[in-house]
């Protein structure tokens, strides 16, 4: 009996998702599955319907990059979504892990944070997890119960919906990047627990996760709320750590002169006279590097 692979899982996802018309095929008649065929996939990509369904249903778990080339382009995948299925079709021993040491911050890190006191900066594991923080991060996102986790705080936290302006892109985002960790080690035990936990208590999470989107945290403009500080237009960047790969620093900078320049002076000037909650900016449980 054939089981189910992170790879199979991602093909059956990604042919659902598309349409005959998406990729050049007519359509006739009452079509019974959604999206695209097997037999159509195995066709775009100049294979036998046998091996493809192999593919899909785990029985043959290390193709070639020839055929994951192909497959690729017929899915019509863009270029990160193409390196998460070259990673999904490797042998785990080839894989690169993501939870060792990866919650352990640098202190040259810990100290490039303090420098940007203006800024808010904040440090993400694979699973989201918010490993270390400067105090205006701490400051901005304190309408939270918990600064802790992104995906936690985008899907379960209540202040989530209100922060985060386009709250919808926000949970794609997330979720495509867990994703994308995903690839890298789909059987990380911190990834495994955020998944689960998220999956079994947010319905909206559990739908998205199904997509099978791909998508690293790079950069793009966000739009929030904070409770004090109101509206906010920033642009969010997202640096990876060349010594500590799977850990990602992210910058949240605002136009100079900006109102939202002034609402960052102005949770500045309050963190600094202790009106925001306290935090560990270490992040919670997290480990500090002293090498």
């Amino acid at each position: 009996m054939s089981e189910s692979t992170p790879l199979g899982e991602f093909l059956r996802a990604r042919r659902e998702a598309l349409k005959p018309r998406d990729v050049g095929l007519p359509e006739h008649g009452r079509r019974r599955v959604p999206g695209l065929r097997r037999e159509e996939v195995a066709l775009l990509a100049g294979m036998s319907a046998d091996y493809y369904m192999r593919l899909e249903q785990g029985r043959e778990a290390r193709p070639s990059p020839q055929v994951v080339d192909a497959v690729a382009a017929a899915l019509r995948l863009d270029a990160e979504t193409h390196g998460h299925l070259r990673r999904l079709s490797r042998a785990p021993r080839e894989r690169r892990r993501v939870t060792a040491g990866h919650d352990r911050i640098s202190r040259q890190l810990l100290q490039l944070l303090d420098s940007w006191p203006g800024t808010p900066a904040f440090v993400l594991g694979p699973a989201l997890d918010v490993l270390a923080h400067n105090a205006l991060a701490a400051a901005l996102h304190s309408g939270f119960q918990r600064f802790d986790n992104l995906a936690r705080m985008v899907f379960l936290d209540p202040a989530g919906s209100v922060f985060y302006r386009d709250r919808e892109d926000a949970a794609r985002s997330c979720v495509a990047a867990l994703r994308a960790a995903y690839g890298h080690d789909p059987d990380s035990p911190r990834l495994t627990e955020i998944v689960d936990t998220l999956g079994t208590e947010c319905a909206e999470f559990a739908a998205l996760w199904a997509r099978h989107e791909v998508r690293g945290k790079t950069r793009q403009a966000k739009h929030l709320r904070h409770p004090e500080a109101g509206a906010l237009e920033i642009q969010f960047s997202a640096f990876t750590v060349n010594d500590a790969p799977h850990q990602q620093l992210v910058v949240y900078q605002a136009e100079p002169a900006s109102p939202t320049a002034a609402a960052f002076a102005e949770l500045r000037s309050r963190a600094g006279r202790g009106e925001s909650a306290p935090t560990d900016r270490n992040g919670p449980g997290r480990a500090l590097d002293e090498t």
